[in-house]
Order: C-alpha cells, then sequence, then structure tokens
C-alpha cells in the first residue's frame, strides 16, 4: 500500500512539475547567455539573435532580460511577438509576464492581424482574455479603410475594435468621426454611439447611434439622424442608406425638406433615390410647399416626388386632400408639374375657394412660374360653382360645361363659365334683404367675386330667365339638376387633410417614440450578419 501512495504522489509530483514548466518562458535560442547578479540579480541576459517561447507565442528581440523565478522578461531592440496565425507584434522594446501572460510593447509599435495593422507608441495585449488595448492614440489599417483613435481595445477572438475618444475612419468615399465606435475588422462592420458624422462629396450624414457597412456601403441610424444632399434634407427615427444606390429610406417622424422649392415632405415612411431626383412618401403623408407667405398642404396614401428643382413633379394617389388658407379641395389624384406651373386634380374632385365650391370631371390650377402665384383655373366638364345664400337656406349654384377662372394674389376674382350656363342666385340689397330668387339659362355666364361674395354675374345669349319672389319658387325646383352639397367634406384645416386611420397610426407611432426614449440609450445589438460573418471566418480556418 505505501509503495502505492508513494507512486501516486510521485505521478502528482511529476505532473504538477510538468505543468509548471508548461507556464515557464522557454528559451529556444540567444547568440550570448550571461549573468551578472550584480547589476542584474535573479536576471540571464540573453542577447544576439533571442528567441523565446511560452504557451504557442513566441518571442524574437536582440536583447533580453530572463527573470526565471518571476518568470518575466523584458526585450531590447527589433522585438516581434507571434502568437500562431493571429497575431504579430513589433516594438523597440517589450515586457511578457509568463505567470499571467499579459504582454507590454513600446516604441513604434505594430500590431498584424490577417485583416489589419496597428500602430501606436503603447500597447497592452492580454493573452489570456486575448484583448490588445492602447491609450496613446492608435491607427487602424485595413484594405478599405485608415481608421485614427486616441484609445482603443482589440479582441482578438472576435476581430474587434473598440475605439474611443476622437475616432476618425477615413475611406476613399468618406470620412466618419465619432466618440464611440465598435469595428469589426473581418466583415468592415462599424457601430457608432454618440454624435456622429459621415462626411463624403454626395452628402453628410449625422447619427447618435447606428450601424455602417464599410465593405458593401450601407448603413442603418436610428437615433437623432439625417442625411444633408446639396438641397435636400432626409430626416426620420430610423433611416438606412445604400451609398452604391444613393438610396435612402427612412421609417416614423420622417422629414424631407427641400431648400431650393422651399417645400418640406412628412410622413412615416419614405424613399430617396438621389441620382433619380425622386421621393416617394406614405403612411400620412403631406407635402407641404410656401405659397405667398401661405402653405400648402397636400395629402395622399402615397407622394411621389420626381426630377430636377426646375422640372419638379409632385403627385399624390389615392384620397388626395388640399388645404391653404384661402382654398382647400379633394380628389381621387393629383399631378402638379413645375416647369409648366401645372396642378390636375383627377376623377371626382372638389375644391373651395372661401365659401365657393367648385366640382367638375378634370380640374387645373395654372401658377405663373415668374411670380410662383396662382394665375388661372380650368374645370372642365360638368362645371358647377356653388355656395350658400348668406342669410337663408338656399344656394346660390351656376351650371355649365367648362369652367375658366382668374387668380390675383392667389384669391379667384373673375370666373366664366361656357355652354348650356344655367344660374339659380338669390339676389339682396344693400340690407342684405331677398329681393328675390334668379333662375336662368344661357351661353355663358362672366362672375366677378370679392372674396367669398359673387359681386356681378353678367349674361351671354340668355335663352330664358326670371327672377322669382320667393314664395313662388318650390323647394324642389331651388337646385340644377346634378348639383350636389358637399359642405360637410370641405377641408377647413391643415389637420383635415389626414383621414381618420392615418391619425390612428400617428398616435401609434407617438407611443411607440415615447416608448423608446424612455429607455436609457445604449450602442445598438450586434447585427446577424455581423455574427455571421465572424462564424463563417471560423468555419473557413477549420476546413483549411
Amino acid at each position: 500500500m505505501r509503495t502505492i501512495l508513494f507512486i501516486f504522489f510521485c505521478l502528482v509530483s511529476i505532473q504538477q512539475s510538468w505543468s509548471q514548466k508548461s507556464k515557464e518562458i522557454v528559451v529556444e535560442y540567444a547568440d550570448f547567455f550571461d549573468v551578472d547578479e550584480a547589476l542584474y540579480p535573479d536576471a540571464v541576459l540573453l542577447t544576439g539573435k533571442v528567441r523565446v517561447s511560452h504557451d504557442g507565442a513566441i518571442l524574437y528581440c536582440n536583447k533580453a532580460y530572463l527573470f526565471k523565478k518571476e518568470n518575466y522578461i523584458k526585450a531590447f531592440g527589433d522585438v516581434r511577438m507571434i502568437q500562431g496565425d493571429t497575431i504579430t507584434m513589433t516594438s523597440t522594446y517589450a515586457e511578457y509576464n509568463g505567470e499571467n501572460k499579459q504582454a507590454y510593447a513600446s516604441g513604434n509599435v505594430i500590431m498584424s492581424s490577417p485583416s489589419s495593422t496597428l500602430k501606436t507608441e503603447v500597447l497592452n495585449f492580454d493573452r489570456d482574455a486575448q484583448v490588445a488595448f492602447y491609450r496613446t492614440g492608435g491607427t487602424i489599417t485595413d484594405k478599405e479603410n485608415t481608421l485614427v483613435s486616441q484609445a482603443g481595445t482589440y479582441v482578438v477572438p472576435k476581430k474587434m475594435y473598440q475605439f474611443r475618444n476622437a475616432v476618425t475612419i477615413t475611406n476613399p468615399k468618406y470620412v466618419i468621426k465619432t466618440n464611440h465606435l465598435d469595428y469589426y475588422e473581418k466583415v468592415g462592420h462599424a457601430y457608432l454611439f454618440g454624435p456622429s458624422t459621415i462626411t463624403s462629396k454626395e452628402n453628410y450624414i449625422y447619427t447618435e447611434k447606428g450601424f455602417y457597412d464599410t465593405k458593401k456601403n450601407f448603413s442603418h441610424f436610428v437615433k437623432n439622424s439625417y442625411i444633408k444632399y446639396n438641397n435636400r434634407l432626409i430626416e426620420g427615427d430610423s433611416l438606412y442608406y445604400d451609398r452604391n444606390r444613393e438610396f435612402a429610406s427612412a421609417t416614423r417622424n420622417v422629414k424631407v425638406t427641400d431648400s431650393i422649392n422651399n417645400s418640406v415632405v412628412k410622413g412615416h415612411y419614405g424613399e430617396v433615390y438621389r441620382e433619380k431626383d425622386s421621393l416617394m412618401m406614405t403612411k400620412r403623408a403631406v407635402a407641404m410647399t410656401l405659397v405667398e407667405q401661405d402653405t400648402l398642404y397636400i395629402h395622399g396614401k402615397k407622394l411621389i416626388v420626381t426630377g430636377k428643382p426646375e422640372n419638379r413633379v409632385v403627385r399624390a394617389f389615392n384620397n388626395v386632400r388640399f388645404f391653404k388658407i384661402d382654398m382647400s379641395g379633394k380628389c381621387d389624384s393629383l399631378h402638379s408639374d413645375e416647369k409648366t406651373g401645372l396642378t390636375k386634380l383627377i376623377k371626382n374632385p372638389v375644391m373651395w375657394n372661401y365659401d365657393n365650391q367648385m366640382t367638375g370631371d378634370i380640374m387645373h390650377l395654372i401658377s405663373n412660374k415668374e411670380t410662383e402665384k396662382l394665375d388661372s383655373l380650368k374645370v372642365l366638364g360638368n362645371t358647377f360653382i356653388a355656395s350658400k345664400d348668406t342669410i337663408g337656406t338656399g344656394y346660390n349654384q351656376v351650371k355649365g360645361l367648362n369652367l375658366y377662372g382668374k387668380f390675383r394674389d392667389n384669391k379667384l376674382y373673375e370666373v366664366d363659365v361656357v355652354k348650356n350656363t344655367e344660374v339659380i342666385y338669390y339676389m339682396r340689397n344693400e340690407n342684405q334683404e331677398l329681393i328675390g330668387i334668379n333662375k336662368s339659362k344661357s351661353s355663358s355666364i362672366n362672375m366677378t367675386l370679392d372674396g367669398n361674395q359673387i359681386d356681378t354675374i353678367t349674361f351671354f345669349k340668355q335663352i330664358e330667365g326670371e327672377i322669382y319672389p320667393e314664395a313662388e319658387l318650390p323647394e324642389n325646383a331651388r337646385k340644377l339638376r346634378g348639383f350636389i352639397w358637399r359642405g360637410e367634406e370641405r377641408i377647413k384645416s391643415k389637420d383635415d387633410i389626414f383621414p381618420p386611420e392615418e391619425n390612428e397610426y400617428d398616435e401609434l407611432m407617438k407611443i411607440e417614440k415615447a416608448a423608446e426614449e424612455a429607455i436609457e440609450s445604449v450602442p445598438m445589438e450586434v447585427r446577424q450578419e455581423t455574427l455571421e460573418g465572424q462564424e463563417e471566418e471560423k468555419e473557413n480556418k477549420k476546413d483549411s
């Protein structure tokens, strides 16, 4: 039994001794070997072509002091440390502790991995944690980018740099500046946190939280972000940008400002193609344009803006509504051409100018391109213009085939209705007393308006006409054939342009926004494609 115990303890002792030796720094080669206890107690002086190893790492230098008891080495001159096929580090001076596998390098430090190179003055490397860090400023280069920062950490297993303080990424196409950036070198993915900018010839981007794929040139920004072109500013809670296609999309609280055309388009989802000069907006979309100190609001389920500023075309689809102080309307779709100054209201159009309601098959608004004011109006097919009698319950009505109106200072002041015109008009004296009801037919008529009042009516080639006392004209004869009063549909404010379901969606977006703002801001989670890129590299290494 004692023999067995003795053998067991011997084996344990040998194993411990072997384990201990496996942690020792091993001198593999040196031209000269010297010991000077007076000058360097407990140290071995190695000179010439020095090569030592420790747990899978090899260190080369011209001169070294090896402290056997402490398992510690100081290396001088052409220092080079190699860890497998992952890390190579060169410097003029280095220290390495074999007990905790901590390395320190200074003097023109260069650390290289298969994908990038780091240059700095002082670098610390924890081989156990496989983490290297610097605080003295560093420059990292890879195939696409040059990265500069005041402080940084490199996590070897993740192939990831964590940069802090005065970070700059320079790429041939853009420059990124931030104070907090995580960079995955294998896939070229950058995660930004805090005030950050991306500057290029094409645009300027600002964000406080985002992701950028520096190899594929697409990005995603999610906090206080915007993209600024020469004449457009794109804002949104979530911004996606593809630099290769010059395409941007935005979600929730989207706003696109056009500084040349004095216009703003808002919604909760938008897409912009810079090279095509096109914009699409949906989800409570509204286009706002400044017209003579007044703003014109246009809403449609979908808004599309295309063309250069001087040739800009605005199209709105499905349940279109528009509003400005003295004019509002509805139609199925709208087409507005900046070059020609022509705006078409298509299918079931109705427009209100002050209290005057106008309907017809097709409606055209024409603007003066020089003054940018409304110039004229055309209503083609089944034209009606109507207004409520100022005091009574009746309606003033004018019916004809086509209507041609003229604007002065964006106000409709003269109207011609042509071909088979019919009129019902409540005539009142200066005291607003009803004189009678004029019911007439003629070839055409001309009207002048003063604000919301018909000032004069002139009949041309009158066929028949009569002024009836109120009591002698029955109620059923006081409306022209085909007349429909749509006053309950009238858009009376800029908020009325949105249907109820889109207002409900807007409230939902506000709730989501408030919920996000209540949560403490943290960096973005690492995307799946970043993780998959790392796994792909590991698999490739296994196969090789």
